[in-house]
This record gives structure tokens, sequence and C-alpha cells, in this order.
């Protein structure tokens, strides 16, 4: 074949892979996002637990890692995907949560028993957009894109579907990202591990949001000080569900200090938020 040939395949080639992973793979480069209070409707949220290692409903399978639905009138966006795709897809089927119906995936660390569960799951679906930390490595990246699914490196705070946010991504170590819903309720905080500190979390989410009502926090509370309780307060945090790397004495005080207002979260929970 002439060498010209040859040269000019070759030129257009390299070209096309170009452009699909231009296609594949976007850079959060956002500044700041700015919220103007009241200017969209809040949606109904369903929280639905599909992976954690505490249980609410004993027909499911616990292990050690967390995962939640989120669910609005529009779409459903899994947060974190525990560190089993077996154990997630099971209760999800078993929770009647079809893996295609999803098509956003957040995952806010790199720690295994929160991602160990997102190449199981692309494998099921792959027809996606996973929000991930900008810091992750190559390695993950290069798997999201080998299953044919889409990434968005997060490094700023930014919109990830009506009235639900990222904190973009704050240092722990590691560096983790969190969401906050803007809810009819308030604001619902919803944490993987906390390893940036879960008050400080709240209170990046506070001045995210510009507001001072904190309906919920919901999630992992990386085994905090009993002294983050009395901050909750003062924060003016209403209810609260922590689950999964929490710690069983911290929950406990949670539980005492928070009563009614404490919720038990473990696989199978459902939380309506209208």
């Amino acid at each position: 074949m002439n060498p010209k040939i040859l040269i000019l395949i070759a030129i257009l080639v390299l070209a096309g892979v170009g452009i699909w992973l231009a296609i594949q793979t976007e850079k959060a480069t956002q500044p700041e996002i700015s919220i103007e209070s009241g200017k969209e409707e809040k949606p109904e949220i369903t929280l639905i637990s599909v992976y954690d290692n505490y249980l609410v409903d004993t027909k499911l399978k616990t292990s050690w890692g967390f995962a939640t639905i989120i669910k609005t009138p529009e779409e459903l966006i899994l947060f974190d995907t525990g560190g089993n795709s077996e154990i997630l897809l099971s209760n999800m089927e078993k929770l009647g949560i079809d893996p295609a119906s999803i098509r956003k995936i957040v995952i806010s660390h790199i720690h295994d028993d929160h991602v160990g569960g997102l190449k199981g799951f692309l494998e099921r679906n792959n027809n996606v957009t996973v929000f991930i930390p900008s810091s992750f490595p190559q390695s993950i990246k290069n798997m999201i894109t080998q299953k044919k699914a889409r990434f968005v490196e997060i490094s700023a705070s930014r919109k990830i579907s009506d009235s639900i946010y990222t904190t973009g991504e704050l240092y722990g170590p590691p560096e983790e990202q969190s969401l906050v819903i803007d809810s009819k309720k308030g604001l619902v905080i919803i944490t993987g591990c906390a390893h940036p500190g879960i008050v400080n979390i709240v209170r990046r989410a506070k001045k995210l949001m510009g507001k001072d009502k904190v309906y919920l926090v919901l999630g992992g509370f990386h085994q905090p000080a009993i002294s983050c309780i009395k901050e909750f307060k003062e924060l003016g945090v209403e209810k609260v569900a922590p689950s999964h790397c929490t710690g069983d004495l911290a929950r406990d005080a949670f539980r005492r200090e928070y009563g009614e207002n404490f919720i038990e979260y473990g696989v199978g929970k459902v939380i309506e938020i209208r």
C-alpha cells in the first residue's frame, strides 16, 4: 500500500481515539457554585440504603462498606458502590431497583469499601456518568473508560442534579466528596466516610448552600469524638442517621442525645423526605 495512504490512515485513527477519550472524560473546572435560594422547586427525595455493615432488612446482605440510592422524581443516583458488586446488585434486586435505571454514580473517595463494587456494577450497566474525585488514580479512570462508561473529575463544588450538589474534594486524607441535597425540609448531607471530619463537612455544606437549616446528616461519620454531638446541635442539625464507619460508641451517643430524631440507618432502610 502507498506509504502516504498508510500515514493518512494512522492520523485518522489517532484523531478518532482522541475524540472518543474526550467524549468519555470531562474535567470539572467549574468555579465554586453559587446557590440562589428559592429559585427552583425542591423535589421529593427518597434515600435507600443498598450496602452497609449495619442491617435493617433481614432479607438483605451486609458487608463492610457503604452505598445509598438517592431517588428523585426525575432520576436515581447511586452514591458509592460498597466493596462487593455481587452484594450490591443482590440487595438492589431484592429492593426492586433495576441497575439499568441508574444514570449517575457518585464515588466519595478511593477506599475499596466505597469504590470496590463499581467495576462489577459497570459490567451490568455502563450507561452511566461516574463523578469521581480528581485525585483518583489513573487506573480507576482507565477501568471506567474500558467499561465504556463516562467519568467526570470533581475538584470544586458543582451541581450533580436538580437540588443535588457535591461539596467538591475536601482533604482527609484521603480526598473525599460528600453530597448536599437542598430538600423541602432543609439541607440533607450524605457522607461516605467523612475523612475530612463530619463537623467540617456540615460547616462546608452550610457555607456552600448559604443556608442554616440542616434537616439530616447521613452516612459514615468515621468514629468521631463524642464532642461532635454538641457541635451538631450548635450547627442546628435536626436529624442524624449515622452508619458504616461511625462506630458503635458514637452511634449510641447520637441515639441517646437525638432520641426520636435518631434514624437507624443500614441496609434496606428507606427514608422519604417530602
